[in-house]
């Protein structure tokens, strides 16, 4: 089975689900996808580093490091950089807070980020984009260079065009489209 195709049966099986749910972003939908079930599983995170390191190479990024919003970035950039070492083409994992720690130096970004880094946002869904946005912003606050954002899953919902408004080029390894045609039918 193709790799992304593979995914996408991944996803389907054990992280969507049909009903009526509202997402982080406010909207409603009749599609929820918990990528965590996906991103955190072995299999998961072995595709998912394969598929996230070719897409950057694909895309041209040289990243020095890759990371996001806690808690749906971190096993994806995790998968990244591990699938980086072993390809003998390291890039640095890092994760971004979503508020300052009140304690020690209070830093935003944790990790081996450096100031200067070429760095791919990661994000596990997008649907409007603003987590992607808002981590962008916290790198370029570090003095980082976010050249393009890697998505695990695109909902297809107006996050991808957003975030290339911004001049941020937007990679997915997966739509929610590939998603729901990979569910079991009943």
């Amino acid at each position: 089975m193709p790799p992304h195709h593979e995914l996408a049966t991944l996803l389907a099986s054990r992280s969507a689900r049909r009903g009526d749910f509202v997402l982080s972003s406010g909207r409603r939908s009749d599609l929820y996808v918990d990528a965590r079930l996906t991103t955190m599983s072995p299999d998961g995170l072995v595709i998912i580093g394969h598929l996230g390191l070719e897409s950057i190479n694909a895309m041209g990024w040289s990243a020095d490091s890759v990371g996001g919003l806690t808690l749906g970035a971190d096993p994806v950039s995790y998968a990244i950089a591990f699938a980086s070492q072993l390809a003998n083409s390291p890039i640095r994992a890092f994760t971004v807070r979503k508020e300052a720690k009140k304690h020690g130096t209070g830093q935003r970004i944790e990790g081996p980020f450096r100031s200067g880094d070429r760095v791919v946002v990661v994000e596990d869904v997008v649907t409007t984009g603003g987590s992607a946005r808002d981590a962008a912003e916290v790198i370029r606050a570090a003095g980082g260079v976010p050249v393009g954002v890697l998505a695990v899953v695109d909902r297809e919902e107006g996050g991808r065009e957003m975030l290339e408004s911004l001049g941020l080029p937007v990679v997915s390894l997966v739509t929610a489209a590939q998603i729901i045609a990979a569910m079991p039918q009943d």
